[in-house]
């Protein structure tokens, strides 16, 4: 079949995708201005029109909420993927991160046809581009759990300063709340709001960790168990908690700046071998095809994947140093 039909048949199959999204999203239902008029000129009484937009709210929530709760338990058989999404603070939902990596998918394939590519290569692009959904929110959870980490120590110093001056320890989350960025403040603010709820202080802040799993907030969680039952100066607790954080991530900085060379040279073996098998491939298709043709070729691809994950790994682990 001639690429350029495949290729407008992709584009008019992505379309059509986007364009069904659209449709299902937009709502369709009279506006506000025209449910005025209606009202103004007797055809409709308010009471009828309340009627009918509290029906279609409660239509929408049902539709939604069903769709919302078996994604979720679809998902939660595969890592728990709502709480990856509330670690994140995603502004999107489950199905909403489904339909864009699925469109996303479509215009991979599309690419690489477009691009010319062998056809093995096809569910490669499709899978490459209907991950970067998945990508976008595994770095946005890192970077918040990064922010989370780094405002910790300013974190715990406020509470200590507020146990001094005779502040409560809910009244010490409470100044972190109005003095700290997110996700610090959005975080303590959870805890704090649970206390006042009737949920031990203690049992917040281990709902706490369950959404920041930080090895250091632990620390601090550990702290306040260990206080309530039997007592003791958490003011200077959290002091020496704070200043072993900071004393780690100096040091963590010190290895970051060792272990440079480690991450670029992994990162160059990593994408040789990509850039030369396209590089190749572009030179001399008949050349490169030999790999999906051939038995041997498809041995060879595999054992290229194995070995390249296990070199992966294996500098993970050199320049990975736990602290």
């Amino acid at each position: 079949m001639d690429p350029m039909i495949i290729s407008i048949a992709v584009f008019v199959a992505v379309v059509a995708a986007v364009g069904a999204v659209l449709m299902v999203m937009q709502d369709y239902s009279a506006t506000k201005s025209e449910e005025r008029i209606d009202i103004l000129t007797g055809q409709k009484t308010k009471e009828e029109v309340e009627e009918q937009r509290v029906l279609k709210r409660e239509m929408f929530r049902e539709g939604v909420g069903g769709v919302s709760s078996i994604l979720k338990k679809v998902f939660s058989r595969f890592g728990n993927l709502p709480l990856f999404f509330e670690q994140a603070d995603s502004p999107i939902g489950i199905e909403v991160f489904l339909v864009i990596s699925l469109v996303l998918g479509v215009i991979g394939v599309g690419i690489g046809i477009i691009a010319y590519a062998p056809p093995p290569m096809y569910p490669v692009c499709g899978l490459g581009t209907a991950s970067f959904p998945l990508l976008w929110l595994y770095f946005r959870r890192k970077r918040r759990m990064a922010k989370f980490a780094n405002g910790l120590p300013d974190a715990l110093e406020l509470i200590a300063r507020a146990l001094r001056s005779g502040h409560s320890l809910a009244s010490g989350l409470q100044v972190v709340v109005q003095e700290m960025p997110d996700p610090i403040s959005k975080e303590f603010a959870m805890a704090y709001e649970e206390q006042n709820l009737g949920v031990p202080i203690e049992v917040a802040l281990k709902n706490v960790f369950r959404r920041m799993p930080n090895f250091d907030f632990k620390f601090f969680a550990t702290a306040v168990a260990i206080q309530r039952q039997s007592g003791g100066d958490l003011a200077e607790i959290l002091d020496k908690i704070s200043h072993i954080v900071r004393e780690r991530f100096r040091i963590m900085g010190q290895v970051q700046a060792l272990t440079g060379e480690g991450r670029i040279s992994g990162i160059v073996l990593m994408a040789l071998p990509v850039v030369l098998f396209f590089t190749m491939y572009y030179l001399n298709p008949d050349y490169t095809m030999l790999l999906f043709t051939e038995e041997m070729g498809r041995k060879m691809i595999a054992g290229a994947l194995f070995l390249q994950v296990l070199g992966a790994y294996a500098i993970n682990k050199i320049i990975q140093i736990k602290i």
